[in-house]
């Protein structure tokens, strides 16, 4: 049955009344406790992981630089050390039931880490990314879809080769715990504490007010995970043992834009009009989908097509669960209207004035085909 905008609004709020009160409820203790280190641990991911695995009864050991959120877990060790400057002393001569991965690009970085945590773990998870796959057009990409390859394996400034590194720091940390290896490659990661504001611009924006440019025709399908559900998600698999490699990302069932727009829209009080402009006026006025337009991309451009219909079922199967779309907007409302005033601005998406440009550039090309 199409979905229209009347029931997925009810849905969404019935959603979020089943969220929050799931979310309320006591954690439940491990069956049993588990040493874990987590190299980063403060910045997106990490504290997420960290809660979880506190309130589940392990005991952890972070090894970061110290420069990011540096007052975090001040009951939890802290282990120091510079990946980038191959300052990996701090780990030697120690054992951990588990490492977790959350910081690598470079290869560099895995290999080094793996050689001294090889003989002193049961498990390595590393944190990698859906952008290891080489081609976005296919529909329904699953664990062993082709990965992006790189002429330059050892370089150390990641820009357009960052899909080809992850996946060769993936190798690495196959190489160095074989068949002890799990890998997780969530999409794009949303939710509070995200840095990047790629979909922070949605919720703020639609909270704002007014006419809004929206992309498409709203039937573009969106792929995203709350850090909270990935972070959460991660510890449940080293409860299991779980090996092997994992896509992650969500929600469960297809999202369209115009569902994920309405849907942030159910949460807020905001007077709101979307306009829809097509892909190809966007890109006439260099609206770029994904920095300008965060989340979306074109997918009925052949090479997007597969870009957010990538294929979870095998994480999902293994306990990879949701929040709500709700839950999220929400939480991600609050935490940005906690930043301080020099944070304040939103590091993605088009700027207030921009949108405005091209919203009457939209009106007046419409005009004209009258």
């Amino acid at each position: 049955m199409k979905t229209t905008r009347r029931n997925f609004l009810q849905t969404t709020a019935a959603s979020l009344s089943a969220a929050t009160l799931a979310s309320a409820l006591p954690i439940q203790k491990a069956a049993k406790p588990l040493r874990i280190l987590i190299l980063g641990g403060t910045g997106f991911i990490g504290p997420h992981q960290v809660r979880y695995a506190l309130a589940r009864g392990h005991k952890l050991t972070l090894f970061n630089r110290g420069k990011t959120n540096p007052g975090l877990f001040p009951d939890v060790e802290h282990l120091s050390g510079d990946r980038q400057k191959s300052e990996l002393d701090e780990l030697k001569n120690r054992e951990w039931d588990v490492v977790i991965d959350n910081p690598t690009t470079l290869p560099r970085w895995a290999r080094e880490a793996g050689a001294i945590l090889k003989d002193k773990a049961k498990q390595y998870v590393f944190i990698s990314t859906i952008s290891v796959f080489s081609d976005n057009s296919i529909i329904g990409m699953d664990e062993n879809a082709p990965l992006a390859t790189t002429t330059e394996p050892d370089v150390e400034k990641v820009g357009a080769n960052y899909g080809a590194l992850k996946a060769l720091s993936e190798k690495e940390a196959e190489k160095a715990f074989p068949g002890r290896a799990t890998i997780i490659r969530p999409g794009l990661i949303v939710g509070p504490g995200d840095p990047t504001d790629r979909f922070t611009y949605w919720p703020i924006r639609i909270n704002r007010g007014g006419e809004i440019l929206a992309p498409g025709d709203g039937t573009d399908p969106v792929q995203f995970i709350d850090a909270r559900d990935l972070g959460e998600w991660s510890i449940r698999m080293v409860e299991q043992g779980a090996f092997g490699i994992y896509n992650a990302t969500g929600p469960k069932t297809e999202l369209s834009t115009a569902e994920m727009l309405y849907g942030i829209r159910a949460v807020t009080t905001a007077d709101v009009k979307f306009t829809w402009a097509d892909w190809k006026f966007l890109q006439a006025n260099k609206v770029s989908p994904w920095s300008d337009m965060p989340v979306w991309v074109p997918s009925k451009e052949p090479s997007m097509a597969g870009f957010a219909r990538i294929n979870c079922n095998r994480a999902i199967a293994k306990g990879l669960t949701f929040r709500s779309l709700a839950e999220t907007a929400l939480a991600t409302i609050e935490d940005f209207s906690k930043r301080p005033a020099d944070k304040a601005k939103l590091s993605s998406g088009l700027s207030a004035q921009r949108e405005a440009e091209i919203l009457k550039l939209w009106h007046e090309s419409q005009k004209a085909k009258k």
